[in-house]
């Protein structure tokens, strides 16, 4: 059905789910035509699907309500990109390497373990590349750490402290109000939004977890948390000019997290917004959603090598960001994705890296482009591997599902290799 891409051509790419992060991604073919083609794209949203065809100029006849009829045709490309809600990745995924599609996966793989697994099974043998999008090994702040450490300056790791700091306005637009808010329609939080960072934790220090535990909960979210005088919706709430939760001061005055509204033809964003408040998921007083994800996590492992990792997930911070801290043998390296510190014990070394002129910057720092130029790469080159290979994520989604399961069961789970 296709041929290897070679560099004599663009790799042709089909996109399924052409929201937020495929968009994101595919910003790479707006600036690289000559190295990614987008010849089709599957999209059950009307806004969302004809607007990337207009952008990429694709006819009619590629442009797909649902991904059956994109393989029907036997569309002639080189990989898939899918980027398809979270609970609607393996599906695709399964057919797409049936028909010899290499796939680019947005995280997480699939919804449970097994279906990971399986996906792995099916590419082995069908012989196509699977990546996951763990964008953070293309960071520029996170690359600089694994740098340090793979050094051997400071010595070996003994210990990794890790938050990952969600931020109010992301965990109310994204985990309470929003299309992660529940786990049986997408994933538990850790794997929805803290797969990077446990990926990112065993990337770094390169051993097995043994065994691990976890505790949280949902403490505030909660309808008894309600204060006296709230209304179901922030439009209608007595208590809205103060609340820190507020939805219409979020998306209404400050214009924050609206990339994701989609504005009909013939409507302002202002009236997009405003419809939305009144009547929609991201209107919602935040202590009478119907979410269940946790507010809260920790999650403490012992590696194979007796050291010790600790990742906690906070939604109550101001701003989104990662903080860690590294304790080795012979120095310690912290930082907060803006600056880097590190320091040696003897001596008096001591050096900061500042990445404050990247934080925030789009793409991830341009991490999202660098992950598609690697995986161009890759397919280009059999030899070339890719940095970030399904077998590698399916460990780290084994430790969040794992987590998930010491959290409901309050026991220290004992994490056998395979």
């Amino acid at each position: 059905m296709k041929q290897e891409p070679t560099a004599s051509r663009p790799v042709r790419i089909a996109v399924i789910g052409a929201g937020n992060r495929a968009n994101k991604y595919l910003e790479y073919a707006r600036r690289c035509p000559d190295r990614l083609q987008p010849v089709a794209v599957v999209e059950v949203n009307d806004l969302r699907r004809r607007a990337f065809a207009r952008d990429f100029g694709l006819p009619e006849s590629r442009s797909y309500v649902h991904y059956d009829d994109f393989f029907a045709d036997r569309v002639e490309a080189d990989m898939v990109l899918i980027s398809t809600p979270e609970n609607a990745h393996f599906d695709p995924a399964v057919k797409a390497i049936d028909a010899g599609y290499h796939i680019l996966l947005e995280k997480p793989i699939a919804q449970h373990l097994d279906q990971c697994r399986e996906i792995a099974r099916r590419a082995r043998e069908r012989g196509v590349l699977v990546g996951v999008c763990h964008v953070l090994r293309y960071h520029p702040y996170f690359v600089k750490i694994r740098e340090l450490i793979a050094s051997g300056e400071f010595g070996r790791i003994v210990s990794v402290e890790h938050t990952a700091a969600v931020g109010l306005d992301r965990a109310t637009h994204s985990y309470v109000r929003g299309i992660f808010r529940r786990v049986r329609e997408s994933n538990p939080i850790l794997l929805a939004k803290c797969c990077h960072d446990i990926d990112f934790l065993l990337w770094i220090t390169g051993s097995h977890c043994r065994r691990l535990t976890s505790f949280g909960s949902l403490r505030w979210f909660r309808a008894e948390n309600a204060p006296a005088g709230s209304g179901e919706r922030c439009l209608a709430c007595a208590i809205e000019p103060d609340c820190p939760f507020s939805a219409r001061d979020l998306y209404y005055v400050r214009r924050d997290w609206v990339a994701n509204f989609d504005v009909p033809p013939g409507k302002t964003l202002d009236e997009t917004i405003l419809d939305e408040l009144r009547t929609g998921l991201y209107g919602r007083c935040v202590y009478h959603c119907d979410n269940d994800v946790v507010d809260h996590q920790l999650v403490a492992m012992e590696m194979d090598d007796e050291v010790t990792v600790s990742l906690s997930m906070e939604m109550f911070t101001n701003d989104d960001f990662r903080k860690t801290h590294i304790r080795l043998t012979e120095g310690e390296i912290d930082g907060d994705e803006r600056t880097l510190r590190v320091r040696r014990f003897r001596g008096g070394y001591e050096h900061t890296y500042d990445f404050s002129d990247i934080a925030g910057q789009p793409f991830h720092a341009g991490a999202d482009l660098q992950l598609i130029e690697d995986f161009i790469g890759a397919l280009r080159n059999p030899e070339r591997p890719f940095l970030t290979t399904i077998d590698d994520s399916i460990e780290s989604h084994r430790i969040c599902y794992e987590a998930e399961r010491s959290r409901h069961t309050g026991t220290t789970i004992r994490m056998e290799r395979d």
